[in-house]
């Protein structure tokens, strides 16, 4: 929902003062007071002068958010929107798509874990080209860490056009690369004004979208997590949800990733913790033979697939 200051037109409370209140406390955002400590914030608004009026704002905030949440579905509306709404889309990999019953699913959020090298980059352009050129529709692709290359994506393009006239296959390379879109982001606060300005596009249906990828999202919150105590903890587990909510409502694919770290007696694990495990609806664990460029892909997660069960496919480099 973004910013408080955005929401002062239309929601009268949510004045000035109430945002100078906030902001005096951290809050600028609607997830910045979805974490903070609610009695906390109301014994703080009963100190002041205009106590009742600040209360009336709290109030009104938790009745904007409680008004977005969803009602309860029954399973045939569930199966219902699962079969004419949420479609698979191809990585263009011989072999993943079915093994996986359909690479990439809307309405899912997709998770890419592996070491450093295993491919996970080069899975993410090979989705953005897939995407752009099979189903000409747009790729947003959120770059943290300056691991996006528009050449790599034309070199993948054109791999798979080269049987085309020359001519040809300049014009479709063209039209693909317009519809990736590239956003740099450096902090889990860019991501999520990022994450809200597509949001507000999405549902004003200015911009559509297919694929939503954040190479890397745990880049990302890793600076905020351990000696910040719970306060990264939240911030993870609400970009979390904000990832879900785009992908359920806008039926769009999320594929991010995510590295390894050392775990007990060294042996290595995802990054995030088990918490975010769950915040995914599949994870998939990537490694890579550096001298024959195969990729072995290990399900961890996923609603269909048994977990342990793997397959192989070949990635190139440009």
């Amino acid at each position: 929902m973004g910013f408080l200051k955005s929401m002062e037109d239309k929601y009268p409370l949510l004045d000035s003062i109430f945002q100078e209140f906030c902001g005096s406390r951290g809050i600028y955002t609607v997830e910045d007071f979805l974490i903070h400590d609610l009695n906390a914030l109301i014994l703080s608004a009963e100190k002041k002068p205009t106590s009742e009026r600040l209360k009336q704002g709290i109030d009104q905030l938790l009745s904007i958010v409680n008004g977005i949440h969803k009602p309860w579905l029954n399973g045939v509306e569930l199966l219902n929107d699962a079969q004419q709404n949420k479609q698979t889309l191809s990585l263009a990999y011989e072999g993943i798509d079915p093994f996986l019953h359909g690479a990439l699913r809307e309405g899912f959020v997709t998770e890419l874990v592996g070491p450093s090298s295993s491919g996970k980059t080069q899975v993410c352009l090979q989705a953005a080209a897939s995407v752009a050129k099979r189903y000409a529709d747009r790729v947003a692709y959120i770059d943290s860490g300056n691991s996006f290359s528009a050449p790599r994506i034309a070199h993948l393009v054109k791999r798979a056009s080269y049987s085309a006239p020359k001519q040809d296959n300049n014009e479709a390379l063209h039209i693909i690369m317009k519809n990736i879109w590239c956003y740099p982001v450096f902090d889990i606060f860019s991501l999520f004004d990022v994450l809200h300005q597509l949001e507000l596009k999405l549902k004003s249906q200015i911009f559509s979208a297919r694929l939503l990828i954040v190479d890397s999202f745990s880049s990302l919150i890793i600076p905020l997590l351990g000696g910040n105590g719970p306060y990264g903890h939240a911030l993870m587990i609400s970009a979390g949800n904000l990832l879900k909510k785009i992908a359920h409502e806008y039926n769009i694919c999320v594929l991010v990733t995510n590295h390894m770290v050392a775990g007990e007696g060294g042996s290595p694990k995802p990054a995030l913790g088990e918490s975010w495990k769950n915040a995914v609806h599949v994870r998939l664990l990537l490694s890579r033979d550096q001298e024959t460029n195969i990729c072995t892909s290990t399900v961890v997660r996923h609603p269909s697939v048994a977990a342990g069960n793997q397959v192989k496919f070949k990635i190139c480099d440009s």
